[in-house]
């Protein structure tokens, strides 16, 4: 099972709301045997994500990895 927890920071600029932060902590349950692949992963997922892509040059994007072994 995968899920996200997703935090963002805005700040108001010439008084509009705009984003600057995303953090993203993704919570995965997986077998234990199978931690070093989800490491590999989460390492570069943002390197292939279009939305990750798209807006990492105005929003600084962080992401953690909660891993649950099943």
């Amino acid at each position: 099972m995968l899920s996200a927890t997703v935090r963002g920071e805005v700040e108001k600029e010439n008084n509009v709301l705009v984003i600057r932060r995303i953090h993203v902590t993704y919570h995965l349950k997986a077998d234990a045997d199978k931690r070093e692949v989800v490491e590999r992963v989460h390492d570069m997922h943002a390197d292939y994500c279009p939305a990750y892509r798209s807006i990492c040059s105005s929003i600084d994007i962080t992401t953690e990895l909660e891993l649950e072994e099943s």
